[in-house]
């Protein structure tokens, strides 16, 4: 029986665990890994492992497993990762375990600095990234500090600027808010349906990086000047020591006849058999396996891309586009939905709210009516008084009168007496003109009272009015909505197969910021949003080599 060994693969958002036996080549551990997780996609990947030098290295698809030099662990350690990169992320990538896959170790490059990411598209990519995780913003549920815990920007652009967590966080969940229905050049109001199409977005910026799909190598040119090699999906390219972002010499793969290394020395030989060929100087020969490893691959793919699709390709996009498809129509079905239901919401809102106006509007108009009433019972009460003082007047005039009767009938009286009687009328003269006065101010305040009582009868009828004619508006206006409601020594050689009709100028491409005047302007404002806070004492080379190609590109 043959001894098993314990490996464990390690992907971007797994660990899977295997027992595996000493004949177990590279090749059956690779596909035991793409079976458990589902992945058609294969070429692009490969499995990394670190050797007895501590160099990370390609796990040799056709060679033992026992027989590399993997470094001896238990479990042996393996990580699952893209080795060679897609030229159009939109264009190629077809599962959403292989969009997902290259997203997470993208991203994951791009914080941890390995590929250099500017300021603010730095920002816009922590946008997408949230939306990849969290889905459409929701104010409710994302509140502040909800993104605390998440590792969305490279140290670098966090160091360079004056801001707090509280402000970068503000920054990144605005542009987040952006993705949310947002308008797409190309169509009408089209949503970030699923967390994929931000993973998509992502990858799209992300792939126009200077950085971005390169594997880069220490080498010599022939006067022993350092420089590093570059090695991706369109071709190789030859970097200075101090400068990984803008290649001096390029050599596209429709351009190159040959490749070939005798120990550490590799030669590039160009088409045009009239050109020089180019040649450098690795560290060691393992590296120039490697190097020609990567071309071989790049450059296989480079050529799969320029011609029809494989059947097998051809059966992954169909069903690719039947699940994207299945998954459209739920995620319509979904807002259909949402959109029921928040119109639902809405209009029980505005019930509500027309309810609380209403019982506003009945409150005041229940005070103004106990206001009236008030007025009312004051003014009755003071009706009763101006009748108590007329006819006391009335009484007082007639004891007036008889006095003066009495007056009259007694010429004769005595001199006292007549005066005496005399007084008692003067007396009540004045009596009489007092409660005259009285009754005169009783009445003028009693038809004050029945004036403001009249005001406030008007007052009340205008509010009943009103009342009743912004119900039967709002009726109306509700029952329209309803109606409208729905990789030995010795030389080692490889001829690049080459294609005359396949045109291709790689400097004619165009970045996706350069084709995209929304994506220019999202960019331009954050820069100009993060210039206010840049230290300027924390630029990098990196970031001076950045900002003058870009200036130089203007």
């Amino acid at each position: 029986m043959p001894k098993s060994m314990n490996v464990r693969v390690t992907t971007m958002d797994a660990e899977l665990e295997f027992a595996i036996q000493q004949t177990t080549t590279g090749k059956q551990l690779f596909d035991q890994v793409v079976k458990t997780i589902g992945l058609r996609e294969v070429w692009f990947f490969g499995l990394q492992y670190t050797d007895s030098k501590g160099d990370l290295t390609w796990i040799k698809l056709y060679k033992k497993v026992v027989n590399q030099d993997v470094k001896k662990e238990n479990p042996l350690q393996f990580k699952f990762r893209a080795k060679f990169y897609p030229e159009d992320v939109a264009e190629e990538l077809i599962q959403d375990i292989t969009l997902r896959l290259f997203y997470l170790q993208v991203k994951n490059a791009i914080v941890g600095d390995e590929i250099y990411c500017p300021p603010e598209t730095s920002v816009l990519l922590a946008s997408y990234a949230v939306q990849a995780r969290y889905g459409d913003y929701n104010k409710a549920v994302h509140t502040p500090g909800c993104l605390e815990e998440d590792r969305l920007l490279p140290k670098r652009v966090l160091d360079q600027h004056k801001m707090s967590k509280t402000e970068w966080e503000q920054s990144i969940m605005t542009w987040w808010h952006e993705h949310r229905g947002m308008l797409r050049e190309d169509a009408m109001m089209e949503y970030l349906k699923l967390r994929e199409d931000a993973m998509m977005e992502y990858l799209k910026i992300a792939q126009d990086l200077e950085m971005y799909g390169v594997n880069y190598f220490d080498i010599r040119n022939k006067k022993g000047t350092e420089l590093y090699l570059g090695v991706d999906a369109l071709g190789l390219n030859i970097y200075e020591k101090d400068d990984k972002l803008t290649p001096k010499i390029g050599f596209p793969w429709s351009e190159i006849r040959n490749i070939s290394f005798n120990e550490r020395k590799f030669i590039i030989k160009p088409i045009d058999k009239k050109a020089p060929d180019f040649v450098f100087f690795a560290p060691r020969v393992r590296i120039n396996k490697r190097i020609l490893a990567l071309c071989m691959g790049n450059h296989e793919l480079y050529m799969r891309r320029r011609k029809p699709d494989t059947i097998d390709v051809q059966q992954m996009k169909a069903q690719a586009r039947d699940e994207k498809l299945a998954k459209q129509q739920q995620r319509e079905k979904l807002q259909l939905e949402i959109a029921a239901r928040e119109r639902a919401e809405k209009k029980q809102q505005e019930y509500m709210d027309k309810l609380k106006q209403m019982e506003e509007e009945m409150t005041r108009s229940q005070a103004s009516l106990t206001e009236a009433q008030e007025m009312i019972r004051r003014l009755e009460e003071q009706l009763k008084q101006l009748q108590a003082a007329k006819d006391e007047h009335e009484k007082k005039q007639m004891e007036l009168q008889e006095m003066m009767m009495r007056l009259e009938e007694t010429k004769n009286m005595e001199a006292a007496e007549r005066q005496k009687l005399e007084d008692e009328i003067m007396a009540k003269q004045q009596e009489v003109l007092r409660i005259q006065e009285e009754v005169e101010a009783k009445d003028n305040e009693t038809k004050r009272l029945q004036e403001e009582v009249e005001a406030a009868r008007s007052k009340a009828e205008e509010l009943r009015v009103q009342q009743l004619a912004n119900a039967t508006k709002g009726h109306l206006e509700e029952n329209q909505h309803d109606e409208d409601d729905e990789v030995v020594n010795g030389d080692i050689s490889k001829d690049l197969d080459t294609d005359e009709n396949i045109v291709d100028p790689v400097e004619d491409r165009k970045t996706l910021a350069e084709r995209n005047e929304r994506l220019q302007d999202q960019l331009l404002a954050l820069k100009q949003d993060l210039a206010q806070s840049r230290d300027e004492t924390k630029e990098t080379p990196m970031d001076k080599i950045h900002r003058e190609n870009v200036r130089q590109a203007l």
